[in-house]
C-alpha cells in the first residue's frame, strides 16, 4: 500500500515539475497538433514545386500529416469512418506547406491525452476455415 502510494506521489511530481517546464505556447501547440491528429483541425497542405515555382497539388480537409523526410504521408477523414491516405516524395525541388484554415480553442494549462480503449485491445480478423483447424490438429498427432 505505501509502495503504491509513494509511486503516485512521485508520478504527480514528474508531471508537476514537467508541465512548469513547458511555455503556454508549447502547451498549446502540442494540443493543436493532438487535435489535428484526431481529424478536429481543417487543413491546406500544398505542395510547391521549386523550379517552376507551380503548384503540384493541394489537399484540404481533416487532415493529418506525417513527414518522415523523403516522404509525406497525408490521412484525411472524408466521411463517419471512411479516410484517404496519400503518399508524396519530398525532393530538393519539391516542397509542400500546411495551413491551418480555422482557429480552435485549446488549453494552454493543460496537456491533451486521449485513451481509446479500441485501439488497446485490438479487432482480430480471423482468415481461414474450421477444416484446416481440424485437419491441422489431426496431423499434429
Amino acid at each position: 500500500m505505501l509502495k503504491k502510494l509513494m509511486i503516485g506521489v512521485s508520478t504527480l511530481i514528474a508531471m508537476i515539475v514537467m508541465s512548469g517546464c513547458s511555455t503556454d505556447a508549447t502547451v498549446a501547440s502540442h494540443n493543436i497538433s493532438k487535435a489535428a491528429e484526431m481529424f478536429e483541425i481543417d487543413r491546406r497542405i500544398v505542395f510547391l514545386n521549386g523550379i517552376t515555382d507551380k503548384y503540384i497539388l493541394s489537399i484540404e480537409g481533416k487532415c493529418s500529416i506525417f513527414d518522415d523526410g523523403t516522404q509525406l504521408e497525408v490521412t484525411c477523414k472524408t466521411n463517419n469512418n471512411q479516410y484517404k491516405k496519400h503518399f508524396l516524395g519530398l525532393s530538393d525541388n519539391v516542397t509542400y506547406f500546411a495551413e491551418q484554415l480555422t482557429s480552435v480553442g485549446v488549453s494552454t494549462f493543460h496537456y491533451r491525452v486521449i485513451f481509446k480503449p479500441q485501439s488497446i485491445i485490438a479487432d482480430i480478423d480471423f482468415v481461414g476455415s474450421s477444416d484446416e483447424l481440424i485437419n491441422n490438429k489431426n496431423t499434429n498427432k
